[in-house]
């Protein structure tokens, strides 16, 4: 995800060959973040974090909404480029 991130980040999204805007409507959260994520969720719901859990949380429900973000965009591309089929 790294990689993408980094495509995102320095080049525009609609800018990019298409497979990698066809990787970013497809990436994911690292699986190691992911199972730290739905740890600390399930602890937040349970009031069971200390403040650098808290900020943690924070931290990777940024990255999470990013994510979320640069697939939402990647697929508007994908979609106007011809490469998924609208979603509607």
């Amino acid at each position: 995800m790294t990689e993408i991130n980094h495509a995102i980040t320095e080049l525009h999204l609609e800018s990019l060959p298409d497979v990698q805007v066809l990787a970013v409507c497809d990436m994911q959260m690292e699986s190691q973040q992911q199972e730290v994520f739905s740890e600390l969720l399930a602890r937040h719901r349970e009031g069971q974090l200390n403040d650098a859990e808290v900020r943690q949380l924070d931290e990777l429900m940024q990255v999470y909404r990013r994510g979320l973000v640069s697939k939402a965009r990647a697929l508007k591309v994908a979609v106007e480029r011809g490469l998924k089929s609208n979603l509607n």
